[in-house]
């Protein structure tokens, strides 16, 4: 029996991935429907994540979708949230998830059990209607996700108290209303500190991005008009990142994105780039930059009763309101500290996912992790990894060989108002989901195909890595994975290539194109 805290994206694909292995999954939900963070309310829930109507998917739906569930061929490339809500409604209701889904159920604490150590139990204790009730799991998923409880770390910011002006954090947003006429100041480049920017900035009277590390900037629409992550993140290119020595990758990424403006003219050059997480997401803010809407500064230096002091900049600017972009805090209010160790606010988990020194592997957490690329796919693989070693059917490392590998990623943190983030670059997309699936035995293996089926080979090499590549074999093997890959395309244009011109061919890159112009490419790159 496998206790599921939250029906959010992780948690359905926990529920799901349980009942693939024949485990008996409980998912508690404390609201009253599924979705997490893609379930948008008006009004800000208590422990619940908080959206804003206009937010879209930064990842594409061909590389966000569960593995063996594309999404519909008719909804967009990149999903407002209404639609990504809808799909996992379908995917809830395709693998009949409800059924297990307790709604209304707050989980207040999880223990060990007394007999643990023999065992790896634990008690579950949780409330619904004012009613408390106790139960017993032999395993734990926590998929409670980390937009929950806002970091505003006001102490980093010298004279806030002499603030006259409002300022909330990004949590707090939903429409730009707010700031009819007003001189805004975004604290933080996000995502969603720049999308609160762009909106902000079409009815504000001026609109300033502080940002201390700049940051690189990509737009949804890349290369020939296809989108960014069916680009980038493909196997050839992995391997490129992943073996390329330190300074020849920084050039690479440096022209790369350089490429569609000079982020240096922009104010959006990183100060250390090689630490930056991973980019930023937006179609909008280069041309609002351009025609003066929004205004990049560096890091605030002080506030004052109706106006900011940025660093190396003598002139102070008139302020009304500020938005702190200021990140998340991980937290686990159910759990005792002991269970997951929360240092610098940052746990210390094996592959994200498990704690090192429980005497029994019987506790994940699913989704805290900042991959350049979908989370969707990585929630599901990790699940699917946990079920199997909850079941017994895959085994962790020894306690040492675990903490050594934590260590060393703690190593590679950057610190940014407080908060620590993973260099990005060290969690490569790619090769994380690879990692995971080599543990379960569903990596695909290419050169096998190379001699089997040569065009799927090809395809799942030179073209975009879509997750369907993890169910053409091992546990959980998919009969349609193969179509899915082959058809990938398809469903990318369906929804855009909506008006045809007598005559013209299909438009998608074709395997020889994408093939001949990533050889180039390699080529360049180990001339260089």
């Amino acid at each position: 029996r496998v206790a599921v805290v939250g029906a959010g994206v992780s948690g359905l694909a926990a529920t799901k991935c349980c009942l693939d292995e024949g485990l008996e999954p409980t998912c508690f939900e404390q609201s009253q429907d599924i979705g997490g963070l893609w379930r948008y309310t008006e009004h800000i829930e208590a422990g619940r994540p908080s959206l804003y109507p206009s937010v879209i998917s930064n990842t594409s739906k061909e590389m966000s979708a569960f593995s063996d569930f594309p999404f519909p061929e008719h909804f967009p490339v990149f999903l407002p949230n209404a639609l990504l809500l809808d799909y996992l409604r379908r995917y809830a209701e395709r693998f009949s998830l409800r059924e297990h889904i307790k709604f209304g159920s707050t989980v207040v604490s999880i223990r060990k059990h007394p007999d643990f150590a023999t065992t790896g139990q634990w008690n579950v204790v949780t409330e619904a209607d004012g009613k408390q009730t106790s139960h017993i799991f032999d395993a734990v998923m926590v998929c409670s996700g980390s937009f929950s409880e806002p970091s505003l770390p006001l102490h980093c910011f010298p004279g806030i108290e002499r603030f006259q002006g409002q300022y909330f954090h990004s949590r707090q947003y939903k429409r730009p209303d707010v700031f009819q006429g007003k001189h805004v100041l975004v604290v933080g480049m996000g995502n969603s500190g720049v999308d609160i920017a762009v909106e902000a900035s079409c009815v504000a009277a001026k609109v300033t991005i502080s940002t201390t590390r700049g940051a690189w900037l990509l737009s949804r629409v890349f290369e020939h008009g296809y989108p960014w992550d069916m680009i980038l993140n493909t196997r050839l290119m992995s391997l490129i990142k992943t073996n390329l020595p330190g300074p020849l990758s920084w050039w690479l990424i440096n022209h790369k994105v350089n490429q569609r403006f000079n982020h240096e003219n922009y104010g959006l050059q990183p100060e250390k780039s090689w630490l930056v997480r991973e980019p930023l997401l937006n179609d909008d803010l280069p041309s609002y930059i351009l025609t003066g809407r929004i205004t990049i500064k560096p890091g605030v230096k002080e506030f004052r009763e109706n106006s900011v002091l940025f660093h190396n900049c003598p002139e102070e600017e008139p302020l009304d309101i500020i938005v702190f972009c200021t990140g998340y805090t991980v937290s686990f209010p159910f759990l005792e500290e002991s269970v997951i160790r929360v240092e610098n606010k940052h746990a210390s988990l094996y592959k994200y996912v498990f704690p090192t020194h429980l005497q029994k592997p019987t506790l994940a957490v699913l989704g805290l992790i900042k991959p350049f690329g979908a989370i969707m796919p990585v929630v599901e693989m990790q699940a699917r990894w946990v079920s199997r070693v909850f079941k017994g059917l895959c085994q962790l490392p020894s306690q040492s060989v675990m903490e050594k590998e934590v260590n060393e990623k703690k190593k590679n943190q950057v610190q940014w108002f407080g908060l620590t983030f993973d260099e990005i670059l060290k969690t490569e997309w790619l090769v994380y989901l690879d990692t995971l699936a080599s543990f379960i035995g569903a990596k695909p293996s290419v050169l096998g195909l190379l001699c089997t089926d040569p065009w799927l080979a090809l395809t799942i090499f030179f073209g975009p890595c879509s997750p369907y590549q993890y169910r053409l074999g091992g546990p959980g093997r998919w009969e349609g994975a193969r179509q899915a890959i082959l058809t990938q395309w398809d469903r990318v244009l369906k929804p855009t290539r909506t008006r045809v011109p007598t005559g013209s061919s299909s438009s998608f890159p074709s395997l020889l194109t994408v093939v001949g112009f990533l050889l180039l490419l390699a080529a360049v790159i180990f001339g260089f």
